[in-house]
């Protein structure tokens, strides 16, 4: 592929990979991304490196996996510690900036960008501590729903958040002058809480609904890790009737829809500015969510709702003969890494995993490519990882069974294959795969005792069970 001049890499969050009417989803309406799609190369099997947003993030910065630069939760930020792709483009002289989501420590800390533009970041620079007490005997349960205590129509910190990283970027794009930039634009929809504007929650009435796949409430058991795992968060038992738990998938819905109408600013501004011929877009979600399936919300489990995102590579940097496909090669947030890093001709030194996603997409399909992902985070009792190879995923969870699914056939991942003699000999191939990237026991054993040693360092647990937000961060004011 040709490169253009710029390039700009949105991020939402918790924006799941189905959720898109371009990928066929039954429901959401999603226009302003399917012409994303329709200039460009959409990923149908894109992953996140761990299903929970402050690892997610420092692993996207750093282009390495999480047990690799060991940030392994919600309490352990980017710092700028390893170098990441906006370190490689500012030795190069690209200029670099931010605007919106980060999720990492501090503005004041050199996480790759020469200007932060209304960062949000870790509560009070700490993030979620308390979500690193995790041993099954010590765990904290807080008061109060994971989703927030009110869902329904109406605005919220994070609805008027998003509406002003949207504001601040059409004014950047404005005044961004000839020399090529990279600017990432860091938004919050449809992450909850799960209110919305009105006019986007009228677009999907109850009777439109989908029925819940695999709820619990239908006689559906949980896998008994992800079962403690749930424990830990007041989640779907926290719904005060089954109408607002369907109003609450409403929400999650709604969201994406109004999350879908801030990309059509975006785009409208870059054309607006004469720069949407010269720019390459990317448009990537930080993690999933399980909207109810299996009776789960939020992310935090290695099922498809919560660690497959969506991945869209859009512009002139796109050739002709490519523009409005799809990509069938699996792909992780770490490939974007190494994209922007090759889109400049920047350089980084290291190993990382990536690969430039302009290479993958012009390349014929490698099916068999390995992905990985991984969740030493709140409420895990043990870690949890996820091998994508071919068409089967396995996950590996320490201390329990496994599961093993085959998503050619059973893309909903209903059936279990783990225990299945027929698929033994693809369950060793997938061991055999994960323990090249690392293994899973020691990786457990590191993460459990960074946390510990965190925890000691702010005093202990009766210290750190009150440290961080108990939910969603709280944005910056704007």
């Amino acid at each position: 592929m040709t490169r253009s001049k710029n390039l700009l890499v949105i991020m939402s969050d918790e924006h799941q990979a189905r959720a898109l009417s371009c990928a066929g989803h039954p429901l959401v309406k999603t226009p302003n991304m399917d012409r994303l799609a329709v200039r460009g190369i959409r990923f149908t099997d894109a992953y996140t490196p761990s299903p929970i947003c402050v690892p997610a993030r420092a692993a996207f910065a750093s282009g390495r996996y999480v047990h690799d630069i060991r940030l392994w939760d919600n309490a352990m930020p980017y710092t700028g510690t390893p170098r990441g792709w906006g370190h490689a483009l500012q030795d190069k002289g690209v200029r670099v900036e931010s605007i919106g989501k980060l999720h990492y420590r501090s503005d004041e800390d050199p996480a790759g960008f020469d200007v932060e533009h209304i960062p949000m970041q870790v509560a009070n620079g700490v993030g979620m501590v308390w979500g690193s007490i995790r041993r099954e005997d010590e765990r904290v349960r807080k008061e109060g729903r994971m989703l927030g205590p009110y869902i329904g129509p109406g605005e919220s910190n994070y609805t008027r958040y998003d509406q002003a990283v949207v504001a601040r970027t059409e004014d950047w794009l404005a005044e961004a002058g000839d020399n090529p930039w990279c600017l990432y634009v860091g938004l919050v929809a449809p992450h909850f809480p799960l209110i919305v504007p009105q006019e986007y929650l009228d677009l999907y009435p109850v009777e439109s609904l989908p029925p819940f796949k695999l709820h619990t409430l239908d006689g559906f058991e949980n896998h008994p890790w992800v079962q403690k795992q749930n424990e830990a968060l007041t989640g779907d038992d926290g719904f005060e009737s089954h109408d607002e738990r369907l109003l609450a998938a409403r929400c999650y819905f709604a969201l994406c829809s109004f999350l879908d109408d801030n990309i059509g600013k975006l785009m409208a501004a870059l054309e607006a500015n004469g720069q949407l011929d010269e720019t390459t877009v990317i448009y990537t979600s930080d993690h999933g969510d399980n909207v109810g399936a299996r009776g789960l919300w939020g992310k935090s489990n290695m099922y498809e709702e919560s660690v497959a995102v969506p991945m869209i590579v859009a512009g002139p940097a796109v050739p002709e003969a490519h523009q409005g496909s799809t990509c069938a090669t699996p792909v992780s947030l770490l490939d974007i890494s190494q994209t922007i890093i090759d889109h400049f001709g920047a350089t980084l030194e290291g190993d990382r995993p990536g690969k430039s996603l302009f290479d993958i997409a012009t390349r014929d399909a490698e099916p068999e490519r390995v992905i990985f992902s991984e969740y030493h985070a709140v409420g895990a009792v043990s870690g949890a990882y996820m091998l994508r190879k071919g068409r089967w995923k396995l996950i590996h969870y320490h201390g329990f069974a496994p599961e093993l699914f085959d998503l050619e056939t059973d893309p909903e991942e209903i059936n279990n294959c783990a225990a299945d003699p027929a698929c033994a000999e693809f369950l060793s191939d997938l061991y055999a795969a994960l323990h090249v990237i690392c293994d899973p026991a020691a990786m457990n054993d590191l993460a459990f005792a960074d946390q510990d040693a965190m925890i000691a360092g702010y005093g202990g647990i009766g210290v750190a069970m009150t440290m961080g937000a108990p939910a969603a961060t709280p944005p910056p004011e704007t």
